[in-house]
């Protein structure tokens, strides 16, 4: 019975080895190429971007997306160079014409994949038990705190590291 309990337990820990490689990578996702063959052939310009009308919020929005599928850029509301070398690298990925500008279309298809990898990453932390869990051991900064005054012996000491305790 014995044998059996611990071949099960090797087992699962053989099985659920992958999880320990779940959590934000810093990779790009994979991307798919654009799905509307029109819209990758029409370049997007400056012209196209003011079109969709771009306020900071909006911009701030698409540079969080960015980010999101792995292509790092500050978000500031600013489409300086940062976010156009972005924007180009993602337009690149995934098929379109590489400008640093977006058109209404390309500003679709960023939004679709960002919410995509949102729920792509939401299954992941799911399956791989949720989150996070913190120890409340004296590890913590407070749980610290109370123990190198408790070794300090009778008097002030111990009376600040009884505070301290649970």
């Amino acid at each position: 019975m014995r044998a059996l309990i611990l071949a099960l337990s090797i087992l699962a820990i053989i099985d659920s080895a992958h999880f320990a490689k779940a959590g934000l990578s810093g990779a790009p996702r994979e991307t798919s190429a654009p799905a509307d063959t029109a819209i990758a052939a029409g370049e997007a310009t400056q012209e196209t971007e003011q079109q969709i009308g771009f306020t900071k919020a909006k911009r701030r929005d698409v540079q969080r997306r960015l980010t999101r599928l792995g292509f790092d850029t500050k978000i500031n509301g600013k489409f300086d160079e940062s976010t156009r070398a972005a924007i180009a690298r993602w337009q690149e990925e995934t098929g379109y014409p590489t400008t640093g500008f977006l058109n209404a279309g390309q500003h679709k298809a960023l939004t679709d994949a960002a919410k995509e990898a949102v729920k792509s990453d939401r299954k992941d932390r799911r399956r791989a038990g949720g989150r996070a869990r913190y120890s409340r051991g004296v590890g913590g900064p407070i749980g610290a705190i109370g123990g190198a005054v408790r070794g300090v012996g009778r008097g002030v000491g111990s009376a600040v590291g009884g505070i301290f305790r649970r």
